[in-house]
């Protein structure tokens, strides 16, 4: 089976969320080709439609699949078929007329299948046939490491509590500012690190460097950081985004903030202090089926029915 997945290449490559699905499923014998769609806003967009069309008359895939709605847009403009499309959280949430968008050009284009990432993404587009598939999380790469090791690697300092941002902090939906005041509450000596030119590969050291990873999102899918973190078995402190409630339930170190409050935030961040891992992360993670392989399964098996519909 021959796929091209469709996303966006504004860094000269693939996302490295996209990248690791795309390695699972070439581990299960597909073959994965990517189209990087390059180009800035709504017009950046646009001027790819015609070199994506090209690209697919040149090439056969049995399933062309995009990433993020702009890149489905392009896809379908294209008239490539058939079409799957992954809404990954941010490209639906920041505002309502996502939603409707994507109901239309999913009607107008007959796209083959939608894949959301949680529930309430799929109640955010108001399409109550889409496949509700997280990311996976690679269980061989992020893995529990030694913390002192991991530290002495990236130079971390000793004898200071370390809280790890897992994202970039100049996202506006990260709310990395809510994060800063609630960590100015804190009595300890703190250290806040922040995903910014890390190489994805690199992240497990910091996840396992961290005391706590910390995640103030206005909104998301079902982060991909709280999962590797879990696949590292460390403490979380996160807000109630995406389906967070239901990967943190009942993991003893890990905390979901309802409220926006810097003070809760810190309070939680306090609790998850006196753990030093969260030891049931791991096994929630395999418990929910949410390895790389296992999520590629269910991806596969989209394909499969696809070719076989009329």
């Amino acid at each position: 089976m021959k796929v091209l997945f469709v996303g966006s290449g504004n860094h000269a490559k693939i996302s490295p969320i996209i990248k690791a699905q795309g390695d699972s499923l070439v581990k299960a014998g597909v073959d994965v080709d990517y189209f990087l769609v390059k180009g800035k806003g709504i017009k950046g967009y646009l001027k790819q439609i015609g070199p994506l069309r090209r690209y697919c008359k040149e090439h056969h895939f049995d399933v062309v699949h995009a990433h993020y709605s702009l890149s489905a847009y392009v896809a379908s403009l294209a008239g490539v078929k058939p079409l799957v499309v992954s809404l990954m959280g941010s490209d639906v949430k920041a505002t309502g007329w996502h939603g409707r968008a994507v109901r239309l050009f999913c009607r107008l284009f007959r796209w083959k299948d939608i894949i959301v990432k949680s529930k309430d993404m799929a109640e955010a587009v108001r399409l109550t046939d889409a496949h509700i598939i997280p990311n996976g999380v690679d269980m061989d790469l992020f893995v529990p490491k030694s913390q002192q090791a991991c530290r002495q690697s990236l130079g971390w300092k000793e004898g200071t509590r370390h809280i790890l941002f897992p994202a970039d902090p100049n996202r506006f939906e990260k709310d990395f500012p809510l994060a800063q005041e609630a960590i100015q509450l804190l009595d300890n000596e703190v250290a806040i690190h922040v995903f910014q030119q890390v190489e994805h590969k690199e992240t497990v050291l910091h996840y396992n460097a961290a005391d706590v990873v910390l995640l103030t999102s206005k909104w998301e899918g079902s982060p991909n950081a709280v999962k590797e973190a879990l696949a590292c078995n460390r403490p979380i402190v996160c807000t109630n985004v995406g389906d967070v409630k239901e990967r943190l339930s009942g993991v003893e170190g890990c905390y979901v903030v309802e409220s926006r409050s810097p003070k809760d935030l810190a309070d939680a961040i306090s609790m998850a202090f006196e753990y030093k891992e969260c030891s049931g992360g791991r096994d929630a993670l395999k418990a929910a089926g949410l390895g790389s392989c296992q999520i590629a399964d269910q991806i596969i098996s989209i394909y499969k029915q696809i070719q076989e519909k009329p």
